[in-house]
């Protein structure tokens, strides 16, 4: 292309120039014709009359011959600029997957039901689980689960295997009409690219996985989406989830981009810009995790940012009062949470027994809740109180799992020798109430050695 063009060049430059002396000669012609001539001799050029013309004739078939030799260079260059950009055009989609989604649409699309409160919406989950798929769960668990979505877009479902952590959040997509997606974590992840895919170099594609797909079909509808990461401790979660911790963070906005490709091409996806993808406020994370020899220890970083739900046994069947799905759109979700926290926020009397057990803790555990716990609590117990919980419940399962799961990180001997007076302390603060959980959890320090 780039030959082509500077020998185009050069030929027009030559036809010119030889155009403008066959002119130049041509008007000499007819200006002095006869009038310098002896004996058959151009005085002014001091040739032959006869080889002045024959010269000017060869420059007029000259540049004849430039003209037509520039042209066909010219069809040339256009045929070859053609050609280019046909191979251009033709060049296979590196996004192969998420072109598809961008030219049939997000599958299973249907109207969404969105006449529903948080309390009817919590029961026909757990009646949908257990007369629709066998699965039974406490009140509490699924009033967790629902309480949790609204502080935070990581939930971790932990406890012993079987008792159901995975078919949880797979029940619950089957519920919102939007089925999970399940990603088994390998040992070996240490980065985004075992999530999200990867470029391959040899055949100029990129790899999808799964989550990259749902999350793609996330930015394109207002359903409610559940990303499940099996066994998510088996490898290192500030590692693989790293960037996602740091935008689960931010508010729904242009900022919240996931890095998918270094480079942008004109056939990638349409939702990409410079190579990102936004993350979808509709998007829910669900870890499950495992405390054993298999599994690796999950940093404060990661419990701080997430919602915890142990599940250590085992629910009795009962009979559901009904079965059916609930289509409800995440926008109406979140504004269901909203509602919650504007008509019945945390009372001051629960603020007070979260001051007086931080203070407790810092005094003689020397650990501290922070001030991420206070603000999840504004928003947990509001929402779990309207799925038909009570505040007292609602503070005991948070004080439970986000500021007493700090005594993990204390001399256990020194958690034993405190214990009697912690369930004291907190059998006080909540007056009539028996915080079950917070006691029960304490409780298992009395048994170190």
């Amino acid at each position: 292309m780039k030959k082509t063009t500077v020998l185009t060049a050069a030929l027009c430059a030559a036809a010119l120039t030889v155009t403008v002396c066959g002119v130049l000669l041509l008007v000499s012609l007819s200006a002095y014709s006869g009038a310098g001539e002896i004996n058959g001799w151009d005085m002014m050029f001091m040739m032959p009359g006869s080889a002045l013309s024959v010269a000017a004739a060869a420059l007029l078939l000259t540049d004849c011959g430039c003209i037509a030799l520039a042209a066909v260079l010219i069809v040339s260059y256009i045929r070859t600029g053609r050609a280019l950009k046909n191979n251009v055009e033709k060049k296979p989609e590196r996004f192969s997957r998420l072109m598809k989604i961008d030219r049939e649409g997000v599958s299973g699309k249907t109207a969404y039901n969105d006449r529903t409160d948080l309390s009817s919406f919590c029961d026909g989950f757990r009646d949908f689980a257990a007369a629709d798929m066998g699965l039974y769960y406490d009140q509490s668990v699924i009033r967790s689960y629902v309480a949790g979505m609204a502080c935070t877009h990581l939930i971790i479902l932990q406890g012993i295997s079987g008792t159901g952590k995975t078919s949880l959040p797979f029940a619950f997509g089957k519920y919102v009409c939007r089925d999970a997606a399940v990603t088994p974590v390998q040992p070996g992840w240490k980065d985004r690219s075992d999530l999200l895919g990867y470029y391959n170099e040899f055949t100029d594609s990129y790899t999808e996985t799964e989550l990259l797909c749902k999350l793609y079909e996330a930015d394109l509808c207002d359903d409610v989406f559940t990303v499940v990461l099996d066994e998510m401790n088996i490898a290192r979660v500030e590692y693989y989830f790293a960037e996602f911790l740091s935008l689960l963070e931010l508010p729904d906005g242009p900022d919240r981009r996931v890095r998918v490709t270094a480079d942008s091409r004109g056939n990638d996806p349409a939702l990409f810009e410079n190579g990102d993808l936004r993350l979808s406020d509709n998007v829910w994370f669900v870890g499950t995790a495992n405390n054993d020899d298999s599994t690796l220890a999950i940093s404060d970083k990661v419990y701080d940012r997430a919602f915890v739900i142990e599940l250590n046994g085992r629910c009795k069947p009962f009979t559901a009062k009904g079965s059916g799905r609930s289509h409800v759109s995440a926008s109406r979700l979140k504004e269901m949470f909203r509602e919650a926290m504007l008509n019945g926020p945390m009372s001051e009397r629960i603020r007070v027994i979260f001051e007086q057990t931080d203070a407790y803790l810092t005094e003689h555990f020397g650990i501290s809740a922070g001030n991420r716990v206070i603000r999840q609590a504004e928003r947990f117990i509001p929402v779990f109180t309207a799925c038909g919980g009570t505040e007292d419940e609602a503070a005991d399962i948070l004080i439970c799992r986000k500021i007493l799961r700090r005594l993990e990180n204390v001399n256990p001997v020194y958690c034993r020798d405190g214990a009697d007076g912690l369930i004291r302390f907190l059998n006080g603060v909540f007056g009539g109430y028996a915080p079950e959980n917070s006691v029960n959890y304490v409780r298992r320090f009395k048994a170190v050695n």
